[in-house]
């Protein structure tokens, strides 16, 4: 990576609503591999909770992830975790990373600059198939915490989940 090439994540606004949606389309097609997702009528999978993070910005938290001035993905955060009992829990909800900008570190700063950005204690889920994922998470987050970490298995309606918990080790501004 070149020094002008640095990650960012910009808080994404009601405006980038387009820009996002055709992300989400990007990322659902590649989770379509793992997940029984089925295209709407119009040709497009859809995203039916993108506008809840425009009217409950407490709960829900979205960015754009830059590489440079280039758009790499998104991180998507949300207050409560299906995964937890704690509903001040942050969950990574949604995370993506265009495979442009995959396997050069793009993704693991993402997500260390979401977890600095929003302090608090973090959840991530993962399905098991998702051996790619389990991976990347796995390591981020080892990497992120120094290994002090909570890791399990869950069984879910459809897929067995990876679930990771940890707490953010950010000491700025709290979202």
């Amino acid at each position: 990576m070149l020094a002008s090439d640095a990650v960012t994540l910009e808080r994404a606004t009601p405006d980038m609503s387009p820009l996002l949606e055709n992300l989400l389309e990007l990322y659902i097609h590649d989770l379509s591999e793992i997940f029984a997702v089925e295209l709407g009528p119009d040709g497009r999978f859809g995203y039916d909770k993108l506008p809840l993070y425009w009217t409950d910005p407490v709960g829900r938290h979205i960015f754009l992830i830059k590489y440079g001035s280039r758009v790499a993905g998104f991180a998507m955060a949300t207050r409560g975790s299906p995964a937890s009992q704690s509903p001040t829990d942050l969950d990574v909800a949604e995370f993506f990373v265009l495979r442009a900008f995959r396997h050069v570190g793009v993704g693991r700063q993402a997500a260390f600059m979401l977890w600095d950005t929003i302090r608090g204690q973090w959840v991530v889920r993962v399905a098991e198939t998702n051996q790619t994922g389990v991976s990347f998470w796995s390591d981020v987050i080892r990497s992120y915490t120094s290994g002090v970490f909570g890791e399990s298995t869950t069984a879910g309606a459809l897929h067995a989940w990876r679930v990771f918990t940890f707490a953010s080790r950010a000491t700025g501004a709290m979202c």
